[in-house]
């Protein structure tokens, strides 16, 4: 088989895994105003423990009935990668924040998260063996697009300092980097569904108990907003989007589907104007195009870096379907 042959066959591989790292962007992209519908009938304790006990009984369900195998000792560690940053962390400290700050200034945490997740998975040495090592203009173009979002949010929170919120979202930020790369990388071995099913599973007895416990210290209100937050962020932001994001991440590799994520902040604020009735700042379509610009360097720097599987989406894709 010739070269050009062989690109020719990989070619639909890496477009089916943009698209789905693209969905699992524009799913995350109403967890913000999810959580905060969430919040108006629960508390932030009991949030985070419900979506990810429901999550969790959701993911339990759909691995037995696919009859799946538990995965190998090999791969707890990183499961346990992606339950503490995906399952509790990142939930649990991005819905303190939104307690303090609005959804504008926490959406920061968002325009800095691919970021962090391509330095994570770069730096991992499974990332490396798979192609992650990005060139530098990949980093300089992820660089530009980070510092764009991370300016405009600023700029919407009034240029405020580190408060509460901040450390809040500064803590989800790496945690959640964590868990994506770790889930990007063990999506090469098993399906994408499954990393994040275990994941949520892993974590369900924390969860669990979490919930039970806020349950009898928080008010509850069983408004519609409420339990409509609720049940997107336990069947979609904990599980459902995940599955799409990491079968993505398998395919294209961790650093080139994190750049996607740089609409995302974009994304929550145009949800938060049409479900919040927040109001849209001026300065938005320039920044989305902004963005866009560094997401077409970081995909055009990214090509040609990786030879091995985790680039060409052979491995990783062919586990995801199964």
């Amino acid at each position: 088989m010739s070269a050009h042959d062989s690109a020719t066959m990989l070619r639909p591989i890496a477009v089916g895994g943009t698209a789905q790292a693209a969905l699992g962007v524009f799913a995350f992209s109403f967890s913000f105003p999810a959580t905060a519908w969430a919040l108006e009938g629960f508390g932030p304790w009991t949030v985070t423990g419900l979506r990810g006990t429901f999550a969790g009984l959701l993911a339990g369900v759909c691995l037995l009935a696919a009859g799946a195998r538990v995965p190998p000792r090999s791969a707890w560690p990183g499961l346990a990668a992606v339950a503490v940053g995906c399952a509790v962390g990142f939930p649990l400290l991005s819905t303190l924040a939104l307690r303090l700050s609005s959804t504008a200034h926490s959406a920061v945490v968002i325009g800095l998260l691919p970021l962090a997740t391509a330095a994570v998975g770069a730096l991992r040495v499974g990332g490396l063996r798979a192609g992650a090592r990005p060139p530098r203009a990949f980093w300089l173009a992820a660089l530009a697009g980070a510092a764009v979002v991370l300016a405009f949010t600023v700029q919407q929170s009034g240029g405020a300092g580190l408060t509460t919120a901040d450390l809040y979202l500064f803590g989800a930020l790496l945690v959640c980097a964590f868990g994506y790369a770790e889930g990007g990388r063990l999506a090469r071995d098993l399906p994408g569904w499954q990393v994040i099913g275990w994941g949520v599973v892993a974590a369900l007895p924390v969860n669990a108990l979490t919930g039970a416990l806020a349950l009898t210290a928080e008010p509850v209100h069983g408004n519609w907003h409420g339990l409509t937050g609720l049940a997107y962020l336990a069947a979609v932001s904990q599980f459902g989007g995940f599955v799409v994001w990491y079968r993505g991440m398998a395919a294209i590799g961790v650093p080139r589907a994190s750049q996607l994520q740089l609409a995302q902040p974009l994304l929550t604020l145009c949800w938060a104007v049409l479900l919040l009735a927040e109001t849209l700042p001026a300065t938005a379509v320039p920044t989305a195009l902004a963005v866009v610009a560094c997401i077409v360097a970081t995909q055009r720097a990214g090509k040609g870096t990786g030879k091995g599987r985790g680039q060409s989406g052979g491995d990783g894709d062919g586990a995801s379907s199964q």
